[in-house]
């Protein structure tokens, strides 16, 4: 096995052309939300055979994850883990602030705000403009019981009131004083780790930068700001570009490196990430930082299986989010226009 590890912005743009040149990997992983647009370019195969053959089934998986990697009902991917969000939150401010424990919903989660502002941290949860604003908005728009994409891909629902309301209340962070009014990209990760604000959003593979930081925090579930407590999440799955399947040999040895794999994904445990495999998850998982946000593994949500759905979030949600945290739209005039884009 040779291995090749590439950014991800270059990855997506990079694996297509190689492919269909003839110079690309047999294997790899990608995010779930890419799976459909490679397999509408041929890039990747189906690989509905490989997980007959490696005895994999719906049961060793959730069902959100197990499903995602079907596109027009044919398995593209093998899921290797499930990341999502989580609230990182300081333990030395919550102490001061005498939050004994992490808010679970919106009425606690607005109290220790309120708390930790009392306790002389004045803006105690910082509301990105950018990455991973528009993650918080899907997962707030989820918990209201809203759907932000038509499952076949045919509307984007951004307008709607339950997205609308999401968005909204994202506002009203910064509105309210708990948060700048403008966060540049990663300033609210940067200012958590510094101790110059108490709680962040983010995803799970912040845990190992955070335990080498030396500073005194915990993680929990995002709360239940609405309805439900749902929340975004991606995966990571291994796929087989059609170039693999052009050498009798090396699809067979392509086969057996993703069957090894995938028994070994509780490693990838070590990395932050939630194995996708309930039959490792467990072990690899027991004590570790990210064991409560796993528990709720049935509580993530995902982006449909939709071709061109990564370019939909970067060129039309990703910017509308943004103007209005900064407060230069409202909501649902961004929203639809983003709908209508």
């Amino acid at each position: 096995v040779v291995p090749n590890t590439i950014q991800w912005a270059d990855f997506y743009q990079r694996v297509p052309a190689a492919v269909n040149a003839g110079e690309g990997p047999d294997v790899g992983v990608m995010h779930l939300d890419q799976l459909a647009t490679n397999a509408a370019r041929n890039v990747i195969v189906p690989l509905d055979d490989l997980t007959e053959q490696l005895g994999l089934t719906a049961d060793d998986f959730s069902e959100e994850v197990w499903n995602a990697g079907i596109y027009q009902d044919q398995r593209f991917g093998i899921p290797l883990d499930v990341h999502s969000l989580a609230m990182y939150y300081n333990t030395e401010h919550f102490e001061a602030a005498g939050i004994t424990e992490p808010p679970t919903d919106e009425a606690s989660f607005m109290e220790a705000l309120d708390a930790l502002q009392a306790a002389g941290y004045d803006q105690p949860f910082w509301m990105p403009t950018l990455w991973p604003a528009h993650l918080m908005y899907l997962s707030l728009t989820w918990q209201n019981g809203g759907e932000p994409y038509a499952e076949d891909g045919s509307a984007a629902n951004f307008g709607d009131p339950e997205s609308v309301e999401a968005l909204e209340w994202m506002r009203s962070i910064v509105d309210e004083g708990y948060s700048p009014s403008n966060v540049a990209i990663d300033s609210q990760y940067v200012a958590f780790k510094n101790g110059e604000t108490s709680i962040t959003w983010d995803g799970i593979w912040q845990i190992n930068d955070l335990e080498a930081s030396g500073m005194e925090w915990d993680m929990a579930p995002v709360p239940q700001v609405f309805g439900e407590q749902l929340f975004w999440a991606n995966s990571h799955q291994f796929f087989m570009t059609r170039q693999a399947t052009q050498d009798e040999n090396k699809y067979a040895a392509a086969q057996v490196f993703l069957a090894w794999m995938s028994e070994q994904s509780g490693t990838w445990a070590q990395a932050g990430m939630i194995p996708a495999r309930e039959s490792v998850r467990t072990e690899a998982l027991a004590g570790t930082r990210q064991e409560p946000i796993a528990e709720l593994i049935d509580n993530m949500r995902f982006l449909p299986a939709v071709p061109g759905i990564g370019t939909v979030q970067a060129e039309a949600l990703e910017p509308a989010v943004s103007n209005v945290v900064l407060g230069e739209q409202e909501a649902q005039a961004a929203l639809e226009r983003a709908g209508e884009q």
